[in-house]
């Protein structure tokens, strides 16, 4: 009896994505003078923020009637969203073709394969407009590949909408309204514009802090209004080579950079005395709040978001000959 409840009444793992909890970094708050509040991504089913944009995207396809039974949803990705757009696709019965670039670890291209997807390596020395990159190439697939969709959630508008609409307020919810700062990485721009410009709304003195990746254009562009020659940089998730519509820079009060190495150790760290595994963009995210909230004690109420699990990073930076081979730690 008790299973046919379970069967009867029980939520797919689809309408587990969000809700995630908001939990206090006390170790890592120690020296700072207030406790940041940690929003845990990493606890959506696809183990990270991502699963909240693919599904969004998804049924926003599937309400307008681009998407339709037997179609095939395409989309670039540095993993994350490929991944959730992977597995929300196998629960739903859709096709799948994700682009990657081949900085990407191999956790994430495993974890696309085994959903069904079909994965498209790209190299990552291809330019934006290089007919090769993985932009071109997702949008010429799109346009050979009957009942296809090309979600492009970099400049998909629902990209901001569903984190203004659902983060959002499940932070304002968590924190009583007495949020006073909010720190995320700015990557397609989804996260950062969306839940900043629900915020502001609600308190415009709240400040939001975009966290992006050196050799990435967007703080320049954010503090010059020019573009920058973008450069190599490693942490996956944040940063960009170029310019993106789902990046709302009004509602951003600073942008600050973080070194591939500052990313990677403070992520390191934050596993061994928070007991959290996060991925590089965490590590970035947890870097810049250190930085931001050392220069501005008055906060009292910091959240910051913690993209998704480090267990997609094994191979990279909570690989200790990996991050010798970098440079970033000393060889073993």
């Amino acid at each position: 009896m008790l299973v046919q409840t379970v069967i009867n009444r029980g939520a797919s793992l689809l309408q587990r994505i969000g809700k995630t909890p908001i939990v206090p970094l006390k170790k890592f708050s120690r020296d700072l003078g207030t406790t940041v509040l940690g929003k845990a991504e990493m606890m959506n089913p696809g183990g990270s923020i991502k699963d909240r944009l693919a599904i969004s995207l998804i049924e926003a396809a599937e309400r307008d009637g681009s998407l339709q039974r037997g179609g095939t949803v395409i989309e670039v990705t540095s993993g994350n969203t490929g991944i959730a757009v992977s597995w929300i696709c196998a629960a739903k019965g859709y096709k799948s073709i994700i682009v990657m670039s081949d900085k990407n670890s191999k956790e994430k291209q495993n974890a696309i394969n085994l959903f069904g997807s079909e994965l498209v390596i790209t190299s990552h020395e291809a330019k934006p407009d290089d007919p090769n990159c993985n932009y071109k190439t997702a949008e010429r697939l799109a346009g050979q590949i009957p009942k296809s969709i090309y979600l492009d959630q970099y400049n998909n508008p629902a990209n901001i909408d569903c984190h203004y609409e659902i983060t959002g307020p499940e932070i304002w919810e968590q924190t009583d309204g007495d949020i006073d700062c909010f720190i995320a990485g700015a990557g397609t721009g989804g996260t950062i514009s969306g839940v900043g410009r629900f915020l502001k709304e609600r308190n415009p003195d709240i400040k939001i802090i975009a966290v992006d990746s050196q050799g990435s254009l967007l703080t320049s562009y954010f503090k010059t209004g020019k573009l920058i020659e973008p450069e190599h940089y490693e942490v996956e998730g944040i940063g960009s080579d170029k310019l993106i519509g789902a990046m709302d820079f009004s509602v951003v009060d600073e942008f600050i950079q973080i070194s591939d190495k500052e990313a990677f150790m403070e992520a390191r760290e934050f596993a061994r005395t928070e007991g959290v595994l996060a991925g590089g963009s965490s590590g970035a995210v947890l870097a810049a709040a250190r930085k931001y909230l050392a220069e501005n004690k008055h906060l009292s109420c910091p959240v910051v978001i913690l993209a998704d699990s480090g267990d997609r990073y094994l191979s990279k930076i909570y690989n200790d000959e990996w991050m010798a081979e970098k440079g970033y730690i000393p060889k073993p």
